[in-house]
């Protein structure tokens, strides 16, 4: 539970049922990481956007690495982040961008953040209010400086604790890319002993792309082998997909999860790691 002053509490997880009444309070910044088009066509009063794209470090092979400090300071400074702000996040597919700029804010040490349940899908589809007029928030002049690395995996992370009985990797990608018949890099497949849970198994279509129970989604976890006394990796084509699953890990209370930013991009494409094929 985040306590902000004058007695307004948020968890990590809240409902738009929760963040409607808050509109307008200073104390917050609500972030949307909708695409460009959805943002535009109608979003939360008060929201600022960031594009999905501008989380991402953009050159490949490794797309999905964190950006670097200069790029991620004039990103927070644009939307006016301050370090007393309660940032709540959103986006309009379920929580893969939004899990992943909740990652970037642990990596810039920012802790005082929400994730709105269901984001835009569930806000609109819901009959909670909308608008199209742009947010104008003065910048701010915040710097990120050393990152926090606790909750970054790389490659030479990975490579040495393949024989670490208490390390485990999620793998959050389609079963497709899982077992190697779609191949998105120059090799398919898997990370060797990885377990797979795709990232839209942990969702409820039926309830505007909200979360399943977290329950539910624990015991999906058992029964991987994906525990909470693991050290958990979570990965999957650029970690855009794994922002999820980091994020279901957090809110599950995970205590030792990282997630590999070069993700399958930087794995596949390099020409020395192992790869396994198949279901399992």
């Amino acid at each position: 539970m985040t306590t902000l002053s004058n007695s307004i509490d948020l968890g990590l997880l809240i409902e738009p049922e929760q963040l409607q009444p808050l509109l307008g309070d200073k104390r917050l910044l609500i972030v949307d990481v909708s695409s460009d088009q959805n943002y535009a066509s109608g979003h939360i009063p008060g929201s600022v956007h960031i594009s999905p794209g501008q989380l991402l470090f953009g050159i490949k092979p490794a797309a999905g690495k964190i950006p670097c400090n200069e790029h991620l300071s004039q990103l927070f400074s644009r939307i006016g982040l301050d370090a007393n702000d309660h940032v709540v996040v959103l986006d309009d597919e379920g929580g893969g961008w939004a899990g992943r700029l909740i990652w970037t804010l642990d990596v810039i040490g920012h802790r005082h953040y929400s994730v709105l349940n269901g984001g835009l899908v569930a806000w609109r589809n819901e009959g909670f209010e909308v608008t199209q007029q742009q947010t104008a928030i003065p910048p701010s002049s915040y710097q990120a400086q050393q990152l926090n690395r606790s909750v970054i995996a790389e490659l030479e992370d990975i490579s040495s604790s393949l024989d670490d009985a208490n390390f485990r990797i999620w793998d959050a990608r389609s079963i497709e890319e899982f077992e190697g018949s779609k191949v998105l890099a120059q090799k398919g497949g898997h990370i060797p002993g990885a377990k797979h849970l795709e990232w839209t198994e942990l969702m409820d279509k039926s309830r505007n792309l909200r979360l399943l129970p977290l329950e539910q989604i624990a015991d999906m976890l058992a029964e991987r082998d994906l525990q909470p006394q693991h050290d958990i990796v979570t990965h999957c084509q650029s970690h855009h997909r794994s922002g999820l699953t980091y994020l279901v890990a957090k809110l599950l209370g995970y205590p030792k999860i990282r997630a590999y930013h070069g993700s399958w991009g930087e794995w596949g494409n390099h020409p020395s790691t192992p790869v396994a094929t198949g279901r399992t």
